[in-house]
């Protein structure tokens, strides 16, 4: 597959998933009743499906959730201008937060009714500079270890031609929620 081909592909996907995403709950923040009663995956493709708010932060800075299983989780993200640090390039809090943000959803798939997560340890290592000349770029995450109290995950930030941009690693603390 070319890299144009591949870009389209993505380009297509994203298309599909923001119309389900805005004719459906639109931005926010699920109320209890909306994910009582569901697992973390569960809740991960209601959010897909728009049945329930997907996180307003996606539209701040332009990345969205593509795709969810059981152990991993996919956004896709456009660098823009507006992304710029001082010397041109995308400010690396962008690379963080979608990597973060897949790191964290892959987690969330794993959850069973009744348990939460939160972060507690994030590393980020940027590998190549990323510029608005790259019209989208992917950050796949993936569980490596999910445990009763930690979970542990991996993701990668690569473009459509499969260059490598960051990568980074996360540690979970996994509790019941009240």
């Amino acid at each position: 597959m070319t890299v144009n081909s591949e870009l389209d592909e993505w380009l297509s996907a994203e298309a599909d998933i923001l119309t389900s995403l805005k004719s459906g709950a639109g931005p926010g923040v699920a109320h209890r009743d909306q994910i009582a009663g569901k697992s973390g995956l569960e809740m991960m493709q209601a959010m897909l499906q728009g049945q329930i708010p997907f996180p307003p932060i996606g539209q701040t800075l332009s990345f969205y959730l593509m795709h969810v299983e059981d152990g991993i989780a996919i956004f896709q993200a456009s660098p823009k201008s507006e992304h710029l640090n001082p010397l041109g390039t995308i400010h690396g809090g962008f690379h963080a937060t979608i990597l973060d943000s897949a790191l964290g959803c892959a987690v969330h798939t794993k959850l069973p009714v009744g348990r939460g997560y939160t972060t507690t340890q994030l590393n980020v290592n940027l590998v190549r500079a990323l510029t608005p000349k790259i019209e989208r770029v992917r950050a796949t995450g993936r569980v490596l270890h999910f445990g009763r109290q930690l979970a542990t995950a991996e993701a990668k930030l690569v473009g459509p031609d499969g260059t490598l941009y960051a990568h980074a690693t996360c540690t979970c603390l996994v509790f019941d929620q009240k």
